[in-house]
């Protein structure tokens, strides 16, 4: 059976991230006229910098290199790096259309042909690796390590540690959306008969004792293990995948609060309780290395919806905002919010992505029937 590529979703994900980044705050709308596409004609800007430039070129040649890796995949190699460069520069025109009705935002001739650029820039890469083997060795990888529906996982997998990247109440607490929520639904249905449907709590949510935050890191960290050996049918590269999951967990917790809290409280996380949860994590997952896949599948709706429970009754940091703002270098993972919102979405797209697995692809089962010793 065929493996799906994963660039095309990937693609899709860095559209958004695009599009986000591109009419970020979303507000301020204005009308300019009736040539909103006014800019690719005037003058060339006065001020520029070299961090424009490299910004610009460098934010679409990811989008290049994942269009044309899609277009190689499924077999339009003699046009992926066109395709590839006419959808980046499509895009970036679109958006520089739309900045113009942004009140914040300053639509640039210069960086249309930029974007265009970054977007060649990724589609050549792309195509130079195809000739060199690169994309064929990742194909044969692929089929060692993964089962061939699996695509949807490798995507969740790809975003898991950037989701770590903004610092949340809990070390790897991702999914603690229910303040945020509650908070929506009350300025929503303000000034409304609706607003006394609204459930009040009782208390106000109080800190995770240390049992219940070592619970959570452990889920945290046993919910990407899962979602791997679900799509993952060889015992030792399984185990493999364990080291790398804890790796990542602990580099990206340790990089964000490094950028969001200053070097001198980059370890401040790494408490007893979070040591605790990380080890017992570890010996657990190395315990279900011989559950077959579906098996591994239906545990992680289970932990899943454990792992949410408990993570949404911690209270969000007081100091958190604070802290992002007066640190300077907590702006590279905030990025306007983005990895944030990938931070409370992402255990809801992984719970979606196994129930729609599990209720229908019983490919899952045929493709991995058993483990391989």
């Amino acid at each position: 059976m065929p493996h799906k590529t994963s660039a095309w979703p990937l693609s899709l994900v860095y559209v958004g991230l695009v599009v986000y980044a591109s009419l970020y705050p979303f507000a301020d709308w204005r009308d300019q006229g009736p040539l909103p596409w006014g800019f690719l004609v005037a003058p060339w800007p006065h001020y520029w910098t070299a961090f424009d430039l490299l910004s610009n070129v460098l934010g679409y040649a990811p989008l290049g290199f994942l269009l044309a890796l899609g277009a190689l995949r499924t077999g339009q190699g003699s046009r992926a790096v066109l395709l590839a460069t006419v959808a980046g520069g499509a895009l970036s025109l679109l958006m520089e259309t739309l900045q113009g009705y942004l009140s914040s935002r300053v639509p640039s001739n210069i960086d249309f042909l930029l974007n265009l650029g970054g977007a060649w820039l990724g589609a050549v890469t792309s195509t130079l690796l195809e000739k060199l083997g690169a994309i064929d060795r990742w194909i044969r990888f692929r089929g060692r390590w993964f089962v061939p529906e699996s695509r949807g996982a490798l995507v969740l997998l790809a975003l898991w540690p950037f989701a770590l990247l903004f610092p949340a109440a809990v070390p790897l607490g991702l999914g603690q959306v229910f303040e945020r929520v509650e908070a929506g639904l009350a300025e929503l249905l303000l000034d409304t008969p609706f607003l006394e449907w609204l459930p009040l709590r009782a208390v106000e949510l109080q800190p995770l004792v240390p049992g219940a935050e070592m619970a959570c890191v452990l889920l945290g960290a046993l919910i990407p293990c899962l979602l791997g050996f679900s799509v993952i049918p060889s015992l030792g590269r399984r185990a493999g995948f364990v080291l790398a999951v804890l790796l990542a967990a602990m580099g990206a917790t340790l990089l964000s609060a490094t950028l969001s809290y200053g070097p001198v409280h980059a370890w401040a996380w790494f408490s007893q309780p979070v040591q605790a949860g990380l080890v017992l994590a570890v010996a657990l997952a190395l315990l279900l290395l011989r559950v077959p896949a579906r098996v591994c599948a239906a545990l992680l709706l289970l932990v899943l919806g454990l792992y949410l429970v408990l993570i949404n009754q911690a209270p969000a940091s007081p100091y958190f905002a604070h802290n992002l703002q007066i640190w300077e270098q907590g702006r590279f993972i905030r990025f306007h919010g983005l990895a944030q919102w990938l931070g409370w979405l992402w255990p809801y797209a992984v719970l979606l992505y196994v129930l729609v697995r599990v209720w229908g692809l019983s490919s899952l089962d045929r493709a991995a029937p058993k483990i391989r010793e």
